[in-house]
């Protein structure tokens, strides 16, 4: 330790660190400025194309490359004065190496999807892959291999060592990210099979993406050499905790699958959630995307709800566009007994005949329910074909041609109305209506 710290305060390593740092601070600095004066004048790149790919790449590795750049200009310079340049040299290893694993985290990310999980992993990823790299370059792998070999997890006849450990983690995630590599290739190409339906296709690429997510991870375990006996104690316990805790995750991944299956609920869809039958749109909203735990749901207000997959398999759901568009509306009217219900049915059908949404076949039919108390209950039946546009609107539409086609026809709507009649006490009653005694 004390030969570590003499060499390290020897005048050329200084110098040699010294203007290492200089080097990083001032890519940095200059990176940093060309960013923002980009941003400043030409924006926000556009989303998913090439050139924007391209661009961000190129943002993402410029302070590297440029701490490449001026790190050669020094070493260049050292070696001219005859100063010793060997730590230069190796930083300009360690710069390289770590353009190359950031360009192929970059790469990797494009290729998962920008809602894969390496999005907001990307960094902490490019610095572990590259302290490997690093590690090997220095010549410090075999020690810190060493050490950690001799750190047993699991004293007794079974071993387990944190390099082990390390080891299997390395191993299954590699496996993990080229099957999953697999999964998304077999996924884009499915959904661009058009003669399948749209749920088929989102249910094959769904089973796939699992299934060979799945067997990545088991493939994993066994070429990592982890022997998974000495772990049966752990792995019971575990497994008995997470068959309680993934109990409804699991029951909502079963029930995401069925839903794709039988097609009963597809991307498109309008669809509400009640408990009473017909028209009702209580939480009325379009499918937007199935996913393996819920479904996205938005409404006319444009908020989205994550509906869980088991809620729509254990409940009733109206699927407004299941077989069949085309949805009837009925609309109650009270019309008062002094006026002719003749006319008021005739009005009823010309207030819904005039409107664009509602279908000329079947047309609009209209109909006497009952007699009331306070008046006649009519009634006014039509079709629309295109629930998905909204529904309450076109009930609106009509409500307010009928009340204007009774307003001019003089034709009244009547309030309920009762009649309350108002007893004396028993203290001030006529004794001629009081009830006799017993004598």
């Amino acid at each position: 330790m004390r030969d570590f710290f003499a060499h390290l305060t020897d005048p050329s390593v200084l110098a040699q660190l010294f203007a290492v740092l200089i080097a990083v601070l001032v890519a940095i600095a200059a990176t940093s400025a060309f960013r923002a004066w980009y941003r400043k004048r030409h924006g926000a790149p556009p989303r998913a194309t090439f050139s924007s790919r391209v661009v961000e790449a190129t943002m993402i590795l410029a302070p590297i490359l440029l701490s490449i750049v001026l790190l050669l200009g020094t070493g260049v310079a050292f070696g001219a004065l005859g100063m010793a340049n060997e730590i230069i040299e190796r930083a300009l290893q360690l710069a390289a190496a770590l353009t190359v694993v950031r360009f192929a985290v970059y790469v990797l990310r494009q290729l998962l999807g920008e809602d894969s999980w390496l999005k907001g992993w990307q960094n902490q990823f490019t610095f572990v892959v590259w302290l490997a790299f690093a590690f090997v370059l220095l010549g410090w792998f075999d020690a810190v291999e060493r050490v950690l070999n001799d750190i047993d997890l699991l004293p007794g006849k079974a071993t387990f060592t944190i390099w082990e450990l390390i080891k299997a983690i390395v191993i299954v995630t590699v496996i993990v990210i080229l099957t999953t590599l697999i999964a998304r290739t077999i996924e884009r190409r499915v959904m661009q099979v058009h003669g399948l339906a749209l749920s088929t296709r989102i249910g094959i690429s769904k089973f796939t993406y699992f299934f060979l997510v799945g067997l990545g991870l088991l493939l994993g375990i066994n070429a990592a050499g982890v022997d998974l006996t000495a772990l049966t104690l752990l792995t019971g316990a575990i497994g008995v905790g997470l068959g309680f805790g993934l109990q409804a995750i699991t029951s909502n991944f079963v029930s995401g699958f069925v839903l794709l299956m039988d097609k009963s609920i597809k991307p498109g869809d309008v669809i509400s959630f009640t408990g009473q039958s017909g028209t009702s749109t209580d939480n009325f909203g379009w499918v937007q995307e199935l996913r393996g735990r819920y479904i996205v749901v938005r409404d006319r207000d444009g908020v989205e709800t994550l509906v869980p997959n088991q809620y729509v398999i254990t409940n009733s759901v109206i699927n407004w566009s299941y077989s069949d568009a085309r949805v009837r509306l009925r609309l109650p009217v009270m019309v008062s007994y002094q006026d002719d219900p003749e006319q008021a049915l005739m009005l009823l059908q010309h207030a819904a005949a005039d409107h664009p949404r509602i279908l000329k076949e079947p047309g609009p039919a209209t109909r006497l329910m009952s007699f009331e108390d306070y008046g006649m209950k009519l009634e006014v039946r039509f079709w629309i074909a295109d629930p998905m546009n909204g529904v309450n609107n076109v009930r609106s539409d009509v409500n307010r041609a009928i009340f204007r086609l009774f307003r001019e026809a003089g034709i009244t709507i009547p309030v309920a109305q009762r009649e309350l009649r108002m007893l004396p006490s028993a203290s001030h009653a006529d004794s001629r209506f009081a009830p006799p005694r017993d004598t």
